[in-house]
Order: C-alpha cells, then sequence, then structure tokens
C-alpha cells in the first residue's frame, strides 16, 4: 500500500530526465556549432559550451545509473 506510487514516480522522474536529456543536447549541439563557425570567440562562449557538455553528460551518467529507456 505504501509502496505503490514509488514506480509511478520513478517513471515520472525518468520522463522529466530525459526532457531534460534531449534540450541540453540540443542546446549543446547549438552552441558547439556556434563555436566552430565564429572566427575569434570569446571565453564566455567557450565556457557557456563546456558547460553545456558537462551538464548533458551528467545527465547522460545519471540515465545509465538508473537504467532508463527511451521509449519510441
Amino acid at each position: 500500500m505504501f509502496f505503490r506510487r514509488k514506480g509511478w514516480l520513478r517513471k515520472e522522474y525518468n520522463e522529466q530526465l530525459i526532457s531534460q536529456m534531449e534540450q541540453l543536447k540540443i542546446s549543446w549541439n547549438n552552441q558547439k556549432t556556434l563555436l566552430d563557425k565564429s572566427f575569434d570567440p570569446s571565453e564566455d562562449i567557450i565556457c557557456q559550451t563546456k558547460i553545456s557538455e558537462a551538464k548533458y553528460f551528467f545527465l547522460l551518467k545519471e540515465a545509465k545509473y538508473r537504467n532508463t529507456k527511451i521509449d519510441r
């Protein structure tokens, strides 16, 4: 009775994790292409790209730890 919500909550948080991963991947790719196309990138753009990459890989490791699957 008390543990019924465990599976439901896990599923909800896994879905949030996957949606955040997709948003961060898009953001990281956009920043990476901007960095590649720029002639003289500023330090701010370089730092933001590295931060986006670190956030994405952190969430990717968390998803692997949780054994989440993307249902398509």
